[in-house]
């Protein structure tokens, strides 16, 4: 058990999930300064479509929360990566994915 990932895809694991919360600020920021007038869209196409640096942000950092745990499994199962950071990393994007998952399954309005 080692602290820091060996292998490629460990390595991977950890950047993602490293820029998933870096772009969480950044939607928080634009939120506050750009779109704070402008209400929210029926649709995530409609999102896009009216607020789309926000929206856009919004997906590439839930798409990096999930590309950490496909990776993190990935080095964890095929590479034998013992890492705690991409054990952490895997988790994290694990319960993002359960989060996705709850809210496609039921949702709320």
């Amino acid at each position: 058990m080692t602290f820091l990932p060996k292998t490629t895809l460990g390595k991977w694991s950890i950047a993602l999930i490293i820029a998933m919360p870096l772009f969480s600020a950044l939607v928080g920021a634009l939120f506050g300064s750009y779109y704070e007038d402008v209400p929210a869209g029926e649709s995530i196409a409609a999102d896009i479509v009216d607020r789309p640096f926000l929206a856009v942000s919004m997906l590439i950092g839930m798409a990096s929360g999930l590309g950490s745990f496909v990776t993190g499994l990935l080095s964890i199962v095929k590479r034998g990566e013992r890492s705690i950071l991409v054990f952490i990393s895997t988790v994290i994007g694990g319960l993002l994915l359960l989060f996705i998952t709850e809210e496609i399954i039921s949702p709320h309005d």
